[in-house]
């Protein structure tokens, strides 16, 4: 049974004591307290943090509070940081700071879930589903795990295991309880942070964030949706979903997030699961992708925390030469432990029901959300089978091809798409080279070293960014995009758990 924790749950403390500064340097605390140290530098992705976005009224000049803190009150989130930071400031030993951050890991997922479903009365003054105070509280606290000066010695590598525990438990990748037996079944999905937070229309006041901080996820408000949910599927099994949130970043993926989360949920055993799907937000467009061939390549764009491991360099990166532009794999999934072209193979693909998911009519119960100009208009959102992807003739080569492109929107397509060469290289799957295509990929590859016959691939969503005015936090038309592309997200989903075995 999963444990349901509210805010009431938290000890408030106050704000006085508790405050968020702001500080154009990035050296200041974001939490107070007296076992904090504001001199520990925060790192790239934290100090966001202390960004504030321009007024609207006003561009000139800055909003009143750091847009970090508008989201973390907007939700009601805001004693979740400070209640870790008492019980820190009081840990005896490493044991009980461990139980301290798994717990907070844990309560702050679990609010995040409630408040998406609305298991209570509604909390804050942010729509019940945005993905977007999860991310900022979870960033809230591992600052304040980076900067804790605990009563005890704590070593560097202990101290980036509490965060990485936390990290994980605030994802929901400790939450995943599937009931055992062959009456059910179960579907197991994942969600993103939000992404490209930096740039945007910073207007004219000093020290402006662009207005991309605004960034939410679709796919992360979907997985909060679904998590915990069940369903009775069309030959009388229970579909039973949960689901988890990944991060925008590369470290996570090769410390191996997504197959310490679902790999337990491959192996042979009652809790086997019967489906899993990895979901992302597309870079534009007003349709879901069902993205067929995933490439083992890396991009060049970087994560939340401004890195990537494929330098960008002039041309395309063969893999060959630098291997970091290749997704590799830890040891306890497989490996290998010396770097291989081809163990992981180069190219892996979706075994997702995509007739069925298209012959569905996900978007004929979805509200159109303003501005969407998808050319049928009975329905939300198209949903197309997306066969495009790039590679190279072989991995000594530097001629880059491409292949399907654009895929066709009718389904099925007049002419088969091309698959893959055996012995070419990889550049980019359907849905490009950056983390998306990378879930994709370690998920599928996951399947096919499980020997797994299930539905198992990638949906990319429409871009959910479209705001009435540069700087509004949220608004009705930001709200009805996320609500729209959520809703017919769980159709597709739903049609995948129809059809597993």
């Amino acid at each position: 049974m999963k444990l349901k924790f509210g805010l009431n749950d938290f000890i408030s403390i106050s704000a006085a004591v508790f405050a968020l500064l702001a500080s154009a340097t990035g050296f200041a605390q974001v939490l107070a307290g007296p076992c904090l140290d504001p001199a520990v530098p925060l790192s790239a992705e934290e100090a966001r943090l202390l960004y504030a976005l321009p007024d609207n009224q006003d561009p000139s000049v800055l909003q009143d509070t750091t847009f970090a803190e508008q989201m973390i009150m907007g939700a009601g989130f805001q004693d979740f940081g400070p209640w870790v930071v008492k019980r820190l400031c009081k840990a005896p030993n490493l044991k009980v700071a461990r139980g301290i951050v798994m717990r907070s890991g844990r309560r702050l997922w679990r609010a995040a879930v409630d408040r998406a479903q609305k298991n209570g009365p509604a909390v804050g003054s942010l729509p019940y589903s945005d993905d977007r105070p999860l991310y900022w509280t979870r960033l809230q606290i591992r600052a304040a795990l980076s900067q804790w000066i605990p009563r005890f010695n704590l070593s560097a590598d202990d101290r980036a295991s509490l965060i990485t525990a936390f990290d994980r438990a605030s994802r929901g990748m400790f939450d995943i309880d599937f009931p055992a037996g062959k009456g059910v079944k179960r579907l197991i999905m994942s969600g993103f942070d939000p992404y490209i937070l930096d740039g945007g229309d910073h207007g004219t006041a000093p020290g402006a964030a662009g207005n991309n901080i605004r960034h939410g996820n679709p796919s992360g408000a979907a997985a909060l949706s679904l998590d915990g949910t069940h369903y009775k599927s069309g030959d009388g099994r229970v579909v039973f979903i949960e689901a988890y949130i990944l991060p925008v970043n590369f470290p996570e993926f090769r410390e191996g997030y997504l197959e310490d989360t679902i790999g337990p949920f491959m192996l042979p055993g009652k809790r086997r699961v019967n489906a899993s799907v990895t979901a992302s937000q597309g870079a534009g467009g007003f349709q879901f992708n069902i993205e067929q061939w995933n490439a083992r390549y890396h991009g060049t764009l970087i994560g939340n925390d401004n890195y990537a491991p494929c330098p960008d360099l002039e041309g395309p990166q063969l893999a060959i030469d630098i291997h970091e532009c290749n997704i590799t794999v830890v040891d306890r999934w497989g490996g290998p432990g010396m770097f291989d072209l081809f163990d992981p193979p180069q190219w892996t693909e979706s075994s997702l029901p995509v007739a069925e998911m298209i012959a569905a009519d996900t978007g004929a119960s979805v509200p159109r959300p303003p501005g969407d100009t998808w050319p049928d208009t009975s329905v939300a959102f198209g949903v197309v089978w997306h066969t495009s992807y790039m590679a190279f003739p072989d991995c000594q080569s530097d001629v880059l091809q491409t292949f399907n492109s654009p895929a066709p929107v009718a389904y099925p397509p007049a002419i088969p798409p091309v698959p893959p060469e055996p012995g070419s290289c990889s550049y980019s799957g359907g849905g490009g080279n950056y983390l998306a295509n990378e879930s994709a990929y370690r998920e599928t590859l996951l399947r096919d070293r499980m020997g797994l016959d299930i539905p198992a691939g990638h949906i990319h969503t429409p871009d959910m960014q479209h705001f009435e005015a540069l700087y509004n936090l949220s608004d009705a038309t930001f709200d009805a995009w996320r609500l729209a592309i959520v809703k017919q997200l769980k159709n597709l989903i739903h049609v995948i758990g129809d059809n597993a075995p």
